[in-house]
């Protein structure tokens, strides 16, 4: 729930920022969001990669459940370290006015990264769960996340910015602008 508050928060801050006109600004609150939200997932994939055994004693005392529990965890360090970058990523984009690049590359990292992956790895290469879930998290997440942070970094700021007002002109002339 922490990545998706952040997802939020990105986003409306990156948006405010950009219709004020302050590229710069929309930067640094990308910079900070994602390095805070790096910094948790970081926090919480070290606390499961530490605790791996112990972590399925909360749930339960089964042996079984246990061990699957302890070969699983990995992904589950994964999937929180990525789970906590990507949608800061997806709140910087959507904040940006990229929903529609957003909506394409999670189809295209999911659909036809991801499940083809897990489908692959869990039934082709007989890995069950862990394949599916591993192909999910590594072909869909990892992928998204990746081409995100790649069309985040190579953003110009101060041009989005330019973007926003031109917009916030075309569909508010009535609105006086204060710089």
């Amino acid at each position: 729930m922490i990545p998706l508050a952040f997802l939020a928060a990105t986003g409306v801050r990156v948006s405010n920022e950009l219709g004020a006109g302050n590229g710069k600004g929309a930067k640094f609150a990308t910079l900070v969001s994602v390095v805070t939200s790096i910094v948790i997932g970081l926090f919480f994939w070290l606390l499961i990669m530490f605790f791996h055994n112990e972590l399925a004693l909360i749930f339960s005392s089964s042996e079984p459940v246990l061990e699957e529990v302890n070969k699983l965890s990995i992904l589950l360090a994964f999937t929180i370290l990525l789970n906590s970058v990507q949608p800061v990523l997806s709140g910087v984009a959507v904040g940006s006015g990229w929903q529609a690049y957003v909506a394409y590359i999670n189809l295209g990292c999911y659909y036809l990264v991801g499940v083809p992956l897990g489908f692959f790895v869990g039934w082709v290469l007989h890995q069950g769960v862990m394949g599916i879930w591993a192909g999910m998290i590594f072909g869909g997440t990892a992928v998204q996340t990746l081409i995100l942070a790649i069309i985040t970094m190579r953003c110009d700021w101060e041009k989005e910015a330019e973007k926003a007002n031109m917009n916030l002109r075309k569909w508010a002339p009535d609105t006086k602008q204060e710089h």
